[in-house]
């Protein structure tokens, strides 16, 4: 496998990729938007809620922990996961700035 020269690319270019990177998995977008709207939750929340094994919830959370957009606190046996406001808040600005820039013309292609 080649290397990917990610050296050539400003820091904000990279940043952009590995947060796209992060959410680039479908089980990762449909935890977000369950914590989205439950505020919090526990792994096994998520088990019976997604349908997928618990395993592969937790490789998951651990993605998206990984990169800031969760925190978690311990509580007993279980890990309980919440959105990282601050992170989740440069998510959405940079999205912003990189969708912002195109303003359709009319006329092209």
């Amino acid at each position: 496998m080649g290397a990917t020269k990610s050296e050539i690319f400003t820091p904000a270019q990279n940043e952009l990729a590995a947060m796209l990177k992060a959410l680039a998995h479908p089980a990762r977008i449909a935890i977000l938007q369950y914590l989205v709207k439950s505020r919090t939750c526990i792994c096994g929340d998520l088990v019976s809620e997604l349908g997928l094994a618990q395993a592969t919830i937790s490789q998951h959370l651990k993605e998206l922990k990984a990169v800031g957009l969760l925190k978690g606190t311990v509580e007993g046996t279980s890990i309980c996961y919440c959105i990282d406001e601050k992170v989740w808040g440069r998510y959405k600005k940079r999205m912003e700035q990189f969708f912002v820039a195109y303003e359709p013309k009319g006329g092209c292609c």
